[in-house]
C-alpha cells in the first residue's frame, strides 16, 4: 500500500512475508511498482526440483564401488554426461578417459583382450526418470545398458542441487555397492 508522503510494503514470498521498512517522499509510487515487480520475479523464479534438474549435466567426479569394495574402472580420471529431459527419458555415459586405445580401426576386428579392456572403463545407460519432490529423491529406471544385467532395474539416488552442481547418491541395483556422482550443469 502507498499514499501520501509514507508508504509500508509487504511482500508475500515463498519463504514468508517480507516487512520493507516505510519509504518518504516521492519515490513511493516507483518503490512500489518495483518491489511487486521483485516479488513476481521471486515467485516466478520458484521451480520444482524435477524442473531444476532438466538439461545436459558434464561429469565431474564419480565415486562407485561394488558389493566388495571395489572402485569402478570407469570412475578412475572420469569424462562423462547425464541427460535428463522434461518428458522424463534420461541418458548417461561415464568414460575412464584413460582407456586404451584399439591397435585397429575396424571395430569388428578388435581383439577380445582389447576390446575387455576398453569396455571395462566404460558405462552407459538410458531410460526414465521421475523425482519424489517429498524426500529429494530421484529414481531412474534402466531400459538399455551396456551391463544388460540391470535392465529393468531401477536406481533410487538422493538428490543435492545447489547452484549448478548436482549430486547423486545411493545403492547399486543388482550388482550392490554405492555410488556417488557429481555433475556440473553443462553451459
Amino acid at each position: 500500500m502507498y499514499g501520501g508522503n509514507r508508504c509500508n510494503f509487504t511482500l508475500e514470498l515463498p519463504a514468508g512475508p517480507a516487512v520493507v521498512p516505510p519509504i518518504n517522499g516521492s519515490v513511493c509510487a516507483a518503490g512500489g511498482q518495483s518491489l511487486q515487480k521483485l516479488q513476481h520475479n521471486a515467485v516466478s523464479q520458484q521451480k520444482s526440483l524435477k524442473e531444476q534438474l532438466v538439461g545436459a549435466w558434464t561429469l565431474v567426479s564419480c565415486g562407485s564401488t561394488s558389493a566388495n569394495g571395489a572402485k569402478s574402472p570407469q570412475c578412475a580420471n572420469p569424462n562423462g554426461i547425464l541427460i535428463l529431459d522434461a518428458s522424463g527419458r534420461y541418458a548417461t555415459v561415464t568414460a575412464n578417459r584413460d582407456r586404451p586405445k584399439f591397435t585397429t580401426g575396424n571395430r569388428l576386428e578388435i581383439p577380445a583382450e582389447q576390446f575387455k579392456a576398453t569396455v571395462v572403463g566404460f558405462a552407459a545407460n538410458f531410460g526414465t526418470w521421475s523425482v519424489s519432490e517429498a524426500d529429494k529423491t530421484m529414481t531412474m529406471h534402466y531400459e538399455g545398458a551396456l551391463f544388460p544385467n540391470i535392465e529393468g532395474a531401477e536406481l533410487k539416488n538422493s538428490v543435492s542441487l545447489t547452484g549448478d552442481e548436482l549430486k547423486l547418491a545411493g545403492a547399486i541395483p543388482v550388482l550392490g555397492g554405492r555410488s556417488e556422482t557429481v555433475y556440473r550443469r553443462a553451459k
